[in-house]
C-alpha cells in the first residue's frame, strides 16, 4: 500500500510540476531534431560497405574510419565538381541572400515610413504573395526565364531570389514597432538627408531585424532545389542540393550503376557545416535585439 503511495505521490508531483512537463517536451524534440545530425556524422565517416553492412549498426561508428578517404574521393570524382557545387552554392547564397536583404531592408522601411498613394494595396500585395507557395512559382519562373534567354545561367536562380515577401512583412512590422518616427523627424531638422537618416539613425536599430533576414534568404538560397533543378542542365552551375540529388539518381539507378552513397553522407555533411557557422556567428546580432520595441513605453 505505501509503495502504491509513494507512486501516486510521484505522479501528482510530476502533474503538479509544468517544469517537469516542459524539460520532457523539450528533451524529446532535442532528441527528434539531433538524432538525424548524428546519423549524419557518423554516416560520413564510413565506406559504401560499412553503410549498409556496419559492425555497429547505422547509428554508431563503424571499425574503419572513412572520413579522410571520402573529403579525398570527393575532391577527385567526376574531376572534383563537387566543391565547384560548393562554390555555386555560397555564391547563390550570398549574392542572392545579400539581394534579397537589400531589397527587403529598403522596401519594409518604406512601407513602414513613408507615406504613398496605394501603400495599403501594395503592402496587400505583398501579403497576398506570402499565401503562393515557393514551388507553385517555378514553372512561371522557368517560362518566363526561357523567354529571355536566361535559362541555364546563373541569373535564373539569382534573380528569382531577390523577391522575398516574407522579408519584407518582417521588416515593415518591426520598424513600425522599434524604430520611433521622433527619431527620424529629429535627424531631419538636424540637416540629415533621407539618405543619411537610413544609414545612421535607422540602419543600426534595425540590425536584429536585418541578421534575421539575411539568415533566413541565405538559408533558403543555400537548400533551393527544385528551382535549379528545372533552369539548370549545366552540371558546372549546379549547387550542391542538385548536385548530389544527381549522385543519389545515379546510386539509386540499379547494381550495374556506380554507388557512391559514402560520397552522399560526407558531401551532405560538408555541405551543413557553412550554414551551421553562418548561425553560430550571427547568432549574437539575431537575438540581440529582437525584443526591442515589445513593451510599450
Amino acid at each position: 500500500m505505501s509503495v502504491q503511495r509513494q507512486r501516486a505521490d510521484r505522479v501528482n508531483q510530476v502533474k503538479g510540476n509544468p517544469r517537469v512537463f516542459t524539460y520532457v517536451v523539450l528533451i524529446l524534440c532535442c532528441v527528434y531534431f539531433l538524432l538525424p545530425v548524428w546519423w549524419l556524422v557518423v554516416a560520413s565517416t564510413k565506406t559504401n560497405g560499412g553503410l549498409f553492412n556496419g559492425a555497429h549498426g547505422s547509428m554508431w561508428f563503424d571499425s574503419t574510419f572513412a572520413l579522410w578517404d571520402n573529403l579525398r574521393q570527393l575532391g577527385t570524382y567526376q574531376d572534383g565538381i563537387y566543391w565547384r557545387w560548393i562554390l555555386n552554392s555560397f555564391m547563390y547564397a550570398l549574392v542572392g541572400g545579400l539581394a534579397s536583404t537589400v531589397v527587403s531592408v529598403m522596401a519594409g522601411y518604406g512601407f513602414a515610413k513613408y507615406r504613398f498613394r496605394g501603400k495599403r494595396l501594395y503592402f496587400n500585395i505583398v501579403l497576398g504573395a506570402l499565401m503562393i507557395p515557393a514551388t507553385a512559382l517555378v514553372i512561371p519562373t522557368f517560362l518566363l526565364m526561357s523567354r529571355v534567354n536566361m535559362t541555364d545561367t546563373y541569373w535564373a536562380v539569382l534573380l528569382p531570389l531577390l523577391l522575398n515577401p516574407f522579408g519584407v512583412y518582417l521588416m515593415r512590422v518591426y520598424c513600425s514597432e522599434s524604430l520611433p518616427d521622433e527619431m527620424i523627424e529629429a535627424a531631419r531638422v538636424d540637416g540629415a538627408g533621407e539618405f543619411r537618416t537610413f544609414l545612421t539613425v535607422s540602419l543600426p536599430i534595425m540590425t536584429p531585424a536585418i541578421t534575421t533576414v539575411l539568415l533566413l534568404s541565405v538559408v533558403g538560397a543555400w537548400n533551393n532545389f527544385f528551382l535549379p533543378s528545372v533552369v539548370l542542365t549545366n552540371p558546372n552551375l549546379f549547387p550542391i542540393t542538385v548536385g548530389l540529388s544527381q549522385w543519389q539518381v545515379r546510386s539509386s539507378a540499379g547494381s550495374a550503376s556506380e554507388q557512391i552513397w559514402n560520397l552522399l553522407t560526407s558531401g551532405a555533411f560538408v555541405s551543413v557545416i557553412p550554414m551551421l557557422l553562418a548561425f553560430i556567428f550571427l547568432q549574437r546580432y539575431w537575438v540581440g535585439g529582437l525584443t526591442a520595441g515589445s513593451v510599450k513605453a
